[in-house]
């Protein structure tokens, strides 16, 4: 929106001042509890989004983002946070670990049945630099897809004596090769505890639970967590817990707080202070390929997850140095 002029006289003599569009905003919202309210908070996050620097992790983040109950805002997470990552300068790789192959929708990367695929990465036939595709229309976002076959991956994998390795032995293989070097690796899991999520457990350094602001999703959490543990106590002992993002928050209700200050309460060190909205518009995004920071550039949804994005940006540097420290047994 551009400067808005308003004239006013003093002493006969005309005098031009120049509002600018907050201060019009302000000066029309401020103290309201409109619609118009809203409006002039959106537009003031999404002024200091603009002026923020997203600071690159020292080394590349590998993360899985894990919830075995469904329905949480897990893949919409994924998708919405990398892409904001990616506009705040970042260099995101996803990898879509779920059979329904939602991230892959999302971001436009064609994934039927026969695809070259993560599937084929877990079976050894192919490389994540043969199939990985550059996301439609996000510059700094490639994706390597999931299709329907990698449903049965689990059964085929499972008398192997290695099959929890296999996606952290592909992700290796390509970092130590790559010519591009990424500043996350981000694995959208399926929603189960089953031998896929084992394999992004495995091969992650850290992970980010999305919760939704019900209650619910807080009896789900335990057993999350207990797995985590397991596979801390077992085949990953350097894996920690860094994020936590509450989605689905509906401001005008008791429960969305309460929920989020339960959790918060809980895990004061690890739970982002940016909230996710109920948002029709978060909700529409995937059925026309994109993610909502490019559907909806202006709206809650998209300032949301930019802003949680950028908590997670300025988190990097504190959660390499636990990583590390946990690595180094401290």
């Amino acid at each position: 929106m551009a400067n808005v002029s308003r004239e006013t006289s003093s002493g006969g003599d005309d005098q031009h001042s120049f509002e600018s569009t907050t201060e019009v905003l302000n000066r029309i919202f401020k103290g309201s509890s409109s619609v118009g309210a809203e409006v002039l908070d959106i537009t003031q996050r999404k002024m200091r989004l603009a002026e923020a620097e997203f600071p690159k992790p020292s080394q590349t983040r590998i993360v899985a983002v894990a919830n075995q109950k469904g329905g949480v805002g897990k893949t919409t997470s994924v998708v919405n946070i990398s892409a904001a990552l990616a506009d705040g300068g970042s260099r995101v790789l996803v990898v879509d670990l779920d059979p329904q192959g939602n991230a892959s929708t999302a971001f436009n990367i064609a994934h039927q049945s026969g695809t070259d695929s993560v599937y084929d990465v877990l079976e050894g036939r192919l490389t994540i630099e043969d199939v990985k595709k550059p996301a439609d229309g996000i510059v700094g976002v490639d994706v390597v897809p999931s299709t329907i076959d990698l449903s049965g991956a689990e059964l085929e994998i499972a008398s192997l004596e290695n099959r929890t390795d296999l996606l952290r032995n592909g992700i290796e293989q390509f970092l130590n090769t790559s010519e591009e070097h990424y500043d996350y690796v981000i694995i959208d899991c399926a929603p189960s505890l089953g031998l896929l999520v084992l394999n992004a457990l495995c091969a992650a350094h850290e992970v980010w639970i999305p919760i939704q602001a019900e209650y619910y999703a807080l009896e789900g959490l335990g057993q999350l967590l207990k797995t985590i543990g397991l596979v801390q106590s077992s085949i990953n002992p350097h894996l920690i817990i860094s994020t936590m993002l509450v989605t689905m928050f509906d401001r005008r209700t008791i429960l969305s707080q309460e929920v989020y200050d339960q959790v918060k309460g809980h895990y004061p060190d690890i739970v982002l202070e940016t909230t996710i909205p109920r948002s029709v518009k978060i909700a529409e995004a995937p059925s026309f390929n994109q993610s909502v920071v490019s559907y909806d550039p202006n709206g809650a949804g998209a300032v949301a997850y930019s802003e949680a994005a950028l908590e997670i940006a300025q988190r990097s540097e504190k959660t390499l140095e636990s990583i590390n420290a946990q690595r180094s047994g401290e």
